[in-house]
């Protein structure tokens, strides 16, 4: 299937109204809330004045029986919505629409909804993502759950995709015997970032680059924005000072990867060191690769969502509706960055805010 049946995986969905209360297709809410998403909406009332101003043109595809939602019965259907159903709906699509590459780096990481936190409620929505790098897109999400962590949300996210030949990169939250295990069972390779709350094996990870000679070294060079930065990326496979080092499934490699910045501007120089455990048997320049491309998940994903999205900015409080609408915006983020017109996402909003028949394209439809 392609994402031309978007609106099949969705339609699949168990509808949370009471029979007599449906005045408006589940579909049809679900598609005009993408359709507003993509075109810059970001609000129930915006999405509703989509809604409104293009209704010539959904009326066209979609039964619309009572015309557009209101902005309230947009908001009630989403606080209703199972989240969970949701984000199974959505990871069955991605996977319908990701090619299998072997050796894709898998990266896994949190993000908060900041403005999802108001007056009364406990906590802000947190959401951990998976995205593909040779994708290039998220393949799933789920929702950390109110008084818990990453640490009970990143296995239930593993179970859900398909992983087989793939390399997880985490980072230390998801540092976690069982979390490695869960990886191998999914015929997965690892590599965690590992730092203070897990002290005994980073003193070990320490001890060993004092005592043992590094096997495999790689550089690399990075000019830009004003800064030159080397990264050298140090590998030992001699697990003899890891204090029990069985415990972690298939660990075969120990990570050292050491960042020098220079600041052209003020003459600064900064350094880091950052510690992995693997289960990768390969060379240091293909560890290392994998390790900077966890940083997309920051760049492609993250900074996408607060800058092009304004997701950080959401007020949505009520009932599901904060991670929900944090599903549709990764729909939308999927849509605009698989689409193949050579300009940013901001300006893809636009466009498709202008061109009907940009979204379809956009949407396959």
């Amino acid at each position: 299937m392609g994402n031309s049946n978007l609106l099949g995986y969705l339609s699949s969905m168990k509808d949370p109204r009471i029979e007599r209360k449906k005045l408006h297709q589940l579909e049809d809410i679900v598609f005009i809330t993408i359709a507003a998403v993509i075109s810059g909406a970001e609000s129930w009332n915006e999405i509703e004045l989509f809604g409104r101003q293009k209704k010539p043109w959904l009326s066209s595809f979609l039964t619309l029986p009572n015309g557009i939602p209101s902005h309230d019965t947009f908001n009630r259907f989403y606080a209703s919505l199972d989240p969970a159903e949701f984000e199974k709906v959505f990871t069955t699509w991605v996977q319908s629409l990701a090619s299998k590459y072997p050796g894709d780096i898998v990266a896994i990481d949190g993000k908060t909804v900041r403005g999802s936190r108001g007056k009364g409620f406990h906590s802000a929505t947190h959401i951990v993502s998976a995205w593909s790098n040779s994708n290039q897109m998220i393949i799933g999400q789920v929702k950390v759950e109110e008084k818990s962590n990453e640490i009970t949300a990143i296995p239930e996210l593993l179970d859900a995709l398909l992983l087989e030949g793939s390399i997880i990169t985490i980072d230390a939250m998801g540092c976690q015997k069982e979390i490695a295990k869960k990886i191998r069972s999914k015929k997965a390779e690892y590599i965690l970032a590992v730092k203070e709350n897990q002290p005994e094996l980073i003193d070990d990870i320490r001890d060993s680059f004092k005592m043992l000679q590094p096997e495999q070294v790689s550089q690399q060079l990075d000019f830009g924005h004003g800064r030159i930065e080397t990264r050298t990326c140090s590998i030992i496979s001699d697990l003899s000072l890891i204090e029990k080092p069985t415990l972690w499934k298939s660990l075969s490699t120990l990570v050292r990867m050491e960042s020098e910045r220079y600041i052209k501007s003020t003459g600064e120089t900064q350094k880091e060191t950052r510690y992995y455990i693997s289960s990768l048997c390969c060379g240091a320049e293909q560890i290392s690769k994998a390790i900077r491309s966890h940083w997309e998940i920051e760049n492609k994903v993250h900074w996408s969502l607060d800058v092009a999205f304004n997701e950080d900015a959401s007020r949505k409080r009520a009932g599901n509706a904060a991670v929900n609408f944090s599903i549709i915006n990764r729909l939308a983020l999927n849509l605009l960055k698989k689409d193949d017109e050579k300009i940013g996402l901001k300006s893809k909003r636009l466009l498709a805010g202008w061109s009907p028949e940009y979204i379809f394209k956009v949407l396959n439809f």
